[in-house]
């Protein structure tokens, strides 16, 4: 008890929030690459360059650590891309476009992050106090999508609709195809999912499939 008073204490002479966010960092990459049922304590505090004593001031139990790192992954991402302020100089049009783009699973961050998403869907069916958290990332969701739809009807580019009926169906057809994407379905590449999703959607807000296309994406 004593050393892991004095660990704490070091801790809390540096950087403790900075601490505690290379924990959840730590434990996102885990879930990763290993999956929620593969991350373990140990592991999770070397990847940090901590001590699991340190680990265990921050989180009480394993389930306290799993669900406080995928609300945390999901909260930066969210940050990142919802909290984004629109530009004023970009077209609705071209908004949205990049909103498809955005929630493509492409190799790397997003790839990353989709499948943090998979583990949080699994997780919340069997685990109901983390579905709060899913709910909660999901409205922010919903508002980015719908905010992008409402400022193309505001600026005349997109035909009158109901901004959230239609995010919920562009939500529907990102997830839907997006997973399928993600497990490379040989019928569902990366290629072909925005597209369907343009064709899909492009009809409700009265445009050309090609609008919603990023030329460079």
């Amino acid at each position: 008890m004593a050393g892991e008073r004095t660990v704490v204490e070091q801790d809390r002479a540096g950087d403790e929030r900075s601490t505690r966010e290379r924990i959840l960092d730590a434990a996102c990459e885990q879930i990763a690459s290993d999956g929620i049922d593969g991350v373990r304590i140990a592991r999770v505090a070397m990847l940090a360059g901590a001590s699991t004593a340190l680990v265990h001031h921050y989180f009480s139990t394993r389930e306290e650590l799993l669900a406080e790192a995928l609300a945390h992954s999901f909260e930066l991402a969210a940050d990142e891309r919802f909290g984004e302020a629109p530009d004023a100089q970009r077209s609705a049009t071209r908004r949205l476009a990049l909103v498809i783009d955005q929630c493509m699973p492409r190799p790397g961050p997003q790839e990353r992050e989709w499948i943090l998403w998979v583990e949080l869907w699994l997780r919340a069916v069997r685990d109901p106090p983390l579905r709060p958290v899913a709910a909660d990332l999901y409205r922010r969701y919903r508002e980015w999508v719908a905010e992008a739809i409402a400022a193309g009807i505001e600026s005349g580019e997109f035909k009158a609709c109901e901004p959230d009926e239609v995010a919920d169906f562009a939500m529907a057809l990102l997830d839907g195809l997006g997973i399928r994407a993600l497990l490379e379905d040989p019928a569902m590449d990366l290629e072909r999912v925005p597209r369907l999703i343009a064709e899909q959607l492009a009809p409700r807000l009265g445009l050309e499939p090609e609008a919603l296309l990023l030329a460079d994406g």
